[in-house]
């Protein structure tokens, strides 16, 4: 297969992935946040000490993007701030209780979708796919990190 015919089907395939995931909603899961913000309570929950700067390098967004989505995610209860014991300009955010419950329904929801389309595929294409998206999407990033 030439390499534009190989181009052309990944970004078919991408396109269709984005609205299968339901990346074209207002929202995502089932949680009426948009879906940078289900991006951030994922990557914020996933970390112990979690900056804003970190969070935008890690979800590539602009920084006062990402500010804006604090605030609201602060304002809505999903997250908190506290002050960095080592560095009393940083912020690190934690999830709280509320957080925690939205993350594990996102969690859930994120598991079902995956699990039901994996029942329609064979353990070597399951493996296939896994190992796949691994590798595209480590390549992604290294494009985007200049490496």
């Amino acid at each position: 297969m030439l390499e534009s015919e190989e181009i052309e089907k990944v970004r078919d395939s991408s396109r269709k992935l984005v609205r299968e995931l339901g990346f074209m909603r207002p929202t995502l899961a089932s949680t009426g946040l948009p879906i940078s913000a289900v991006h951030a309570l994922i990557e914020i929950g996933g970390n112990e000490a979690m900056t804003a700067g970190m969070l935008s390098e890690i979800l590539n967004l602009e920084k006062s993007s990402v500010s804006r989505m604090l605030r609201k995610l602060v304002d809505t209860g999903e997250i908190e701030e506290r002050t960095s014991p080592g560095d009393a300009r940083s912020k690190l955010l934690t999830l709280t209780a509320r957080g925690k419950a939205t993350l594990a329904a996102i969690d859930s929801f994120g598991q079902n979708q995956v699990a039901a389309a994996f029942r329609h595929l064979s353990d070597d294409q399951r493996s296939t796919v896994v190992a796949g998206l691994i590798a595209y999407a480590e390549a992604l990033h290294t494009v985007r990190a200049g490496k």
